[in-house]
């Protein structure tokens, strides 16, 4: 159970809109001055080397963070955008200042990478300590039971010097969970995100999510889950549905499918290396979800689907209900 490691996917296509929901859901909610508690079920190390063996090998950033920076922040040239010509469209720039949330989240990329090389990318738990506030007395708590993830994530955390405003547990997040909700500040924002190694893994998800709503129905919850030719993958998000509508909550559903990527692998493949058709597709389902981010989400994907998307198959799906 201990195979997966997401140093070998940070910075995909499915880290693009992970991310950039996180983020766009986090701005909301840090503007009521209640504090709020932040948990990653499944925290993995936190941040990642760009330049490791372990992306290299993979090459998914490539197609995903890599490939969004270079079109929309290409180097030496200013992230303001351009006007678009008349009767034509503006320089690729100008896209994402058309999609604040996909700004916010290069913003967040760009300040790990000051010298305009990308390096250095943040998992899921950099991503919310950059929204913490410490006057509001914001805590995060994270979760990771792979035992050397765990002990990166550990001693990454460690180098933030965040205090008590941290806590790393090496521990089941499925399990954790149960004994921080409710919180004591009564707002928290809840990311699933396991490996989804094991087909047992999607039936965790619709119980946690389940159980949580039992146990504090007023908190945001927010799955990623792979979009995969297995039958569990599809049931999900028609489970999540169920289970918020028969609690009275809203959802919101956003998927990206980048397309194959048979037109690309001539140019992308490395001789003598067995080329792997990698995950295509991926979804996010948000219950609780800030009545802002459905039109937050629309522009972004729009720009991802321009960028990131490279054949048959392509395609971003966008829904609410609640």
């Amino acid at each position: 159970m201990f195979s997966y490691r997401h140093a070998f996917h940070a910075g995909n296509h499915a880290d693009v809109l992970k991310h950039t929901a996180l983020i766009a859901t986090l701005k909301h909610l840090t503007q009521k001055e209640a504090g709020l508690t932040l948990i990653d079920t499944h925290a993995g190390a936190g941040l990642y080397r760009l330049d490791s063996d372990f992306t290299e090998t993979a090459g998914e950033a490539r197609e995903g963070i890599f490939k969004l920076m270079a079109s929309l922040r290409p180097p030496g040239k200013t992230p303001e955008p351009k006007p678009a010509k008349p009767g034509g469209k503006g320089p690729e720039t100008a896209a994402a200042s058309e999609a604040p949330a996909l700004k916010d989240y290069l913003d967040l990329i760009a300040s790990l990478n000051p010298d305009g090389r990308l390096k250095v990318y943040p998992g899921s738990p950099f991503v919310m300590h950059s929204l913490l506030r410490t006057e509001a007395r914001d805590k995060l708590k994270l979760f990771e039971m792979h035992p050397t993830d765990s002990k990166v994530l550990a001693a990454n955390v460690a180098q933030l010097k965040a205090g008590r405003q941290i806590a790393v547990a090496r521990q089941d997040g499925f399990e954790g969970l149960k004994a921080v909700l409710p919180p004591p500040n009564r707002r928290a924002l809840v990311l699933i995100d396991p490996s989804y190694e094991l087909k047992t893994d999607y039936a965790q998800v619709s119980a946690c999510i389940q159980d949580c709503l039992k146990r504090f129905a007023t908190g945001t919850y927010m799955v990623w889950y792979p979009v995969i030719p297995r039958p569990e993958a599809h049931d999900l998000p028609r489970r999540l549905k169920t289970l918020a509508t028969q609690a009275g909550k809203p959802w919101l559903h956003a998927t990206l499918a980048i397309g194959s990527d048979e037109a690309t692998a001539p140019a992308l493949a490395v001789p003598g290396e067995r080329r792997r058709p990698g995950l295509r597709a991926s979804g996010m389902f948000v219950i609780n979800p800030p009545h802002t981010l459905k039109a937050a989400l629309q522009p972004a994907l729009a720009t991802m689907l321009q960028v990131l998307g490279r054949g048959p198959g392509k395609g971003t799906t966008l829904e609410a209900g609640g």
